[in-house]
């Protein structure tokens, strides 16, 4: 375990954290939350000696081995096995296996096993440096964003690794869903404080709303007390029989501890301006085919066709053709096959990984705003700013000296200043961070037009996906229906609840024959012991949909009395805001219900199936 006592660290003048401690303990799974910008990185550089604290202490354990991802690309071996066998401990350093099942898992091929390093693209090279921190067996590891570069497969992968992670983890992802399905602890970086609780980040955020509402009404209470003080001294000083009280209020006015207000932190909050659309589809594609190397055809002889208003996700392993599909589809490449149509009253807007290199250093935020459409003046530009978090002299800012996250949301933001009616989106979470990723969500979720889509976020799958486009095992297909109906399908193939069917008893009931009664037993036993294996997770996952319903319907209400209260004030803000979260609050509800009832048929069925072979064993 390691223990951080009075840590304090700045930069520039901004204060990351003041005074912080706290401890990661024995087997403990820690989840790092904070704003992109308020230290999460910095403190894990501080732990691992890359950076230098102003104040405070970090006391790790003599041989306590800690392990974190390097992003410098330093390779020395001539085999992605051998480089990668360079992480294992002393006494494991001929375990190839080890190093070979973490490699596979990371979506290296056998074949890529022998080649070298330097033959991969960037990203592949940095999930080697991870796979050598994980053979390494450290007693704590740090993983900063290890899903940026990991493929969907890749993540359910580590995912299910670091659920069996015998040490201690401190884990920075954007991905909520990710994290809260690995952490045993989430620890926060806030208004340069930093609080560790146990459970998910939603019980974290929970806390600390519920918290800061406490201290802002104490402060107000006590800002009233402070005032009927004063007034009473202001008021009664030159009174002599009163001198005593007022030396008394006096004194009690000294100790009273002045509490600063909070300081109001902005989220992100926008959403996609909509062009109204009429028509039966949004784009169609016929017979489409296309490749980089004439000897492997990454899309052949695909066809879809997108209605409006229609969320459609595209899935599968890296290097699939996923990004091919989507700059096929936006015009961005030409079809070597096949052909792509557009509807003509369709209006695009387009975010692709590569396109944030289009951003021009030298310009402001402000002026590639201006800069994106005709219609835009410097009002607008600096309206859209402020809802991508660049208000005031923030927009004034170039692009040179913005991270991966801001120049993300420069990006979003030329995309808002044109109405559109489909938005074609290639990882947009990606270097947001996990509030922004929760505005965008919300953003999509509301956009009346269609939306295509490339995630591995699955809480986007989850919260999104009308139906999939799937890249997997050299094929594309069209999935019909959500991410939940996929995975109880099969899915990646790494599920524990499948839709199945039911396996026979292991004799044939053979009503000719004479069977003992201990064989009949028998029979019996095995087909209940099948039924609960069976049955069981359908059970547990009934009991947490069900679970779900109650919950979003009690928040519902609270909703809706929330939105005749703002409609009585005729606070027209608050309205447009508890409306969008009523609409995703019944679109919840109704995924749940859809899902519930897909769930119970299937375990009526399957529960059938085994009352008739119980019944024809007792006849």
């Amino acid at each position: 375990m390691i223990s951080v006592e009075n840590l304090s660290k700045s930069y520039a003048g901004q204060v990351l954290f003041e005074k912080v401690g706290f401890k990661i303990n024995d087997r403990e799974r820690v989840g790092l939350v904070g704003r992109n910008g308020h230290g999460k990185t910095t403190l894990l550089r501080l732990i691992i000696g890359e950076e230098t604290p102003d104040d405070g202490n970090i006391l790790i354990p003599r041989n306590y081995r800690v392990g974190y991802v390097r992003q410098h690309l330093d390779f020395t071996e001539d085999t992605l096995l051998n480089e990668g066998m360079k992480g294992l401990p002393v006494l494991q350093k001929d375990h190839h296996w080890k190093v070979e099942k973490v490699l596979s898992g990371l979506g290296f091929s056998v074949h890529d096993m022998q080649r070298h390093p330097g033959e991969f693209s960037g990203g592949y090279q940095v999930r080697l440096n991870l796979a050598k921190v994980l053979v390494s067996d450290p007693d704590l590891l740090l993983l900063d964003e290890p899903t940026n570069y990991l493929d969907i497969t890749s993540i359910r992968w580590i995912e299910r690794f670091l659920l069996e992670w015998p040490h201690e983890l401190l884990l920075i992802t954007h991905d909520r869903s990710f994290m809260d399905r690995i952490v045993t602890h989430t620890m926060g970086i806030h208004r340069t404080k930093i609080k560790k609780i146990p459970g998910n980040t939603e019980k974290f955020y929970d806390q600390i709303v519920q918290e800061e509402e406490i201290y802002e009404k104490t402060r107000v209470n006590d800002e009233r007390k402070r005032k009927e003080v004063e007034l009473f001294i202001t008021k009664f000083r030159a009174k002599a029989r009163l001198v005593g009280l007022v030396q008394s209020r006096i004194r009690t006015l000294e100790k009273m501890e002045r509490k600063d207000k909070l300081v109001k932190i902005n989220d992100l909050e926008f959403s996609f301006n909509y062009a109204p659309f009429i028509g039966k589809y949004v784009v169609s594609t016929k017979d489409l085919g296309f490749s980089y190397d004439p000897e492997m055809e990454l899309i052949r002889d695909f066809n879809i066709t997108v209605r409006p208003g229609e969320r459609v996700c595209i899935v599968g392993p890296n290097g699939k053709g996923k990004t091919t599909l989507l700059r096929l589809l936006s015009g961005q490449l030409r079809p070597q096959n096949g052909e792509v149509v557009w509807n003509p009253k369709t209006v695009k807007g387009v975010f692709e990984q590569t396109n944030i290199k289009t951003l021009i250093d030298s310009r402001t935020v402000e002026e590639e705003v201006i800069y994106s459409h005709s219609n835009v003046d410097h009002q607008k530009a600096r309206n859209i700013c402020g809802s991508m978090m660049f208000e005031g002299d923030n927009a004034l800012k170039k692009i040179e000296v913005l991270s991966g996250g801001e120049k993300s949301r420069v990006m979003l933001a030329k995309i808002l200043v044109t109405p559109v009616n489909v938005l074609l989106l290639d990882e947009p979470t990606n270097h947001l961070d996990m509030e922004s990723s929760d505005a965008l969500l919300a953003a999509i979720d509301s956009f009346e037009g269609a939306v295509i889509m490339v995630t591995h976020n699955e809480m986007f799958l989850h919260a999104l996906a009308d139906r999939l486009i799937i890249f997997y095992h050299d094929t594309i297909e069209v999935f019909e229906g959500g991410y939940q109906r996929f995975l109880e399908r099969g899915g990646w193939g790494d599920e524990e609840v499948r839709i199945a069917p039911v396996r026979k008893p292991k004799a044939a009931i053979d009503m000719d024959n004479r069977l003992d009664k201990k064989t009949l037993r028998k029979m019996r036993a095995d087909i209940i012991t099948q039924r609960s294996k069976t049955l069981n997770p359908f059970e547990k996952r009934i009991a947490r949909v069900e679970a779900g319903i109650v919950d979003n319907e009690a928040r519902l209400k609270t909703l809706h009395e929330a939105m005749q209260k703002a409609s009585e004030n005729s606070d027209g803000l608050k309205i447009v805001e508890i409306s969008q979260a009523i609409h995703v609050c019944d679109e919840t509800i109704n995924k749940l219900f859809e899902e519930l009832e897909e769930l119970t048929n299937s375990h009526e069925k399957l529960s059938a199936d085994f009352d008739r072979q119980l019944e024809a064993i007792e006849n």
